[in-house]
């Protein structure tokens, strides 16, 4: 959600992001109901004060004048009756407008239409080359059994699994050092709720747009994240912030959920696209800054390097374009680790800024160094995604011999096991 008067004083601007991010918008609609709200708030609350002023002389009149402001003050009411019944349609749509706004972008930010335009700006890690033929990760969970895809299916429908043995264990020991390594980088961690209610969704701009992609459990009309950036976005919802302790540096561990409703036949096998996983997710409110905020991100995206780099994991960092970027982003990198059976760079990490979209909608604000309210800056990354980056970890770990290398970081998180065996 943006400031109406920045709107207003930029709409051709914001059209055409709009346009870039594939949504279709009628700013002029948009800005004609804000000028009818303006309009009829002005009416109500002109309406409230004259009845004030009233009340307030009503008990210096004698009967005669009394009875009159009485049968004065009750055509008021009813003309203010009429102009709330006429402002609570105007407000509806303005609300579900103002929620369709997109952020606008940073001048970096490519403009294209979807996935196939974003553009690579940096390349980690030599590819391997294999002296034997490799096996995918599907092949090799099911010859070491750690990986049951046939009885996940059975147990949850498709795109379920069943980690088993070393391959449940490792699951465990990449989320371990995901935590340990984000701690050491100073971030709190926090296990937070998974189930959330829509509020929370709106409040992180997934509402509206995602409802097809999100859990919903109607009987108590709550919902199952996709990510704890949720949770821990709407962790200070409605507060004011004290200035000096921004920026705030939290990282989330989660189970997630995703419908995968929009991928029919597409990553249908293996554990790249699934219903349910798990995640570390780093997450920052600061200042208003852009500058400041910019160099957050720097820091979150790096972060994420390190941590691929420690695993020797080979990547890729791209530079994601207007038209796959989503409504609330405002500069976004994705981070692709190579999987030798796609032959080709999978995404792994999603890196973040929104400015205030968010806080926006979450009322989420500090002040300033003169006392002046202002609204926060949210951003965030993923640290760790599992079981996804499993299959970089196994395609690159087997050896000739059908065994699995074990990166060094993860040992000492399973008793120093070198080898899935």
């Amino acid at each position: 959600m943006l400031d109406i008067k920045y709107i207003r004083e930029n709409k051709e601007t914001m059209a055409d992001i709009a346009k870039h991010k594939n949504i279709d918008l009628d700013f002029d609609k948009l800005l004609e109901l804000d000028d009818k709200r303006k309009e009829l708030t002005q009416k109500i609350e002109a309406l409230r004060s004259q009845k004030n002023e009233v009340s307030k002389k009503i008990p210096q009149m004698d009967e005669g004048e009394k009875s009159q402001a009485l049968r004065e003050m009750k055509e008021v009411d009813e003309k203010q009756n009429v102009f709330e019944e006429e402002i609570k349609p105007v407000l509806e749509q303005y609300k579900d407008m103002m929620f369709e706004v997109p952020n606008y972008i940073h001048e970096s930010t490519p403009i294209g239409k979807d996935e196939d335009e974003n553009v690579e700006i940096d390349r980690v890690g030599e590819i391997p080359k294999f002296p034997f033929p490799p096996k995918n990760h599907e092949q090799l969970g099911k010859d070491l059994d750690i990986i049951d895809f046939e009885r996940g299916v059975k147990i949850g429908g498709t795109r379920s699994y069943v980690l088993k043995g070393d391959g449940a264990r490792l699951r465990t020991a990449l989320l371990k050092y995901a935590q340990d390594f984000i701690a050491r980088k100073g971030y709190t961690m926090m296990d937070v709720p998974v189930i959330v209610n829509k509020e929370s969704l709106y409040g992180t701009g997934h509402f509206p747009g995602e409802e097809g992609e999100i859990y919903h459990l109607e009987k108590d009309d709550k919902y199952l994240v996709g990510t704890s950036e949720v949770s821990i976005a709407n962790y200070h919802r409605d507060e004011v912030l004290n200035k000096d302790l921004l920026p705030l540096k939290y990282a989330g561990i989660s189970a997630c959920f995703r419908r995968e409703a929009g991928s029919y036949g597409k990553d249908a096998h293996g554990l790249y696209r699934v219903h349910q996983f798990y995640k570390v997710e780093q997450f920052i409110i600061c200042k208003n800054d852009e500058e400041e905020t910019m160099k957050l991100h720097n820091e979150l995206l790096e972060n994420s390097k390190e941590f691929l780099a420690t695993l020797n994991i080979p990547f890729r960092v791209l530079n994601i374009c207007t038209g796959d970027m989503g409504r609330g982003k405002y500069y976004m990198n994705d981070i692709e680790s190579w999987m030798p059976s796609r032959d080709s760079y999978g995404e792994t990490h999603s890196c973040s800024a929104l400015l205030d979209f968010q806080s926006r909608r979450l009322n989420l604000r500090y002040k300033d160094e003169d006392s002046k309210i202002q609204f926060c800056h949210t951003l965030n990354n993923t640290v760790i995604a599992t079981p996804r980056v499993m299959i970089p970890i196994l395609e690159l770990g087997q050896q000739q011999d059908g065994t699995i290398k074990i990166p060094e970081v993860l040992r000492p998180y399973m008793d120093n096991q070198e080898f899935i065996k």
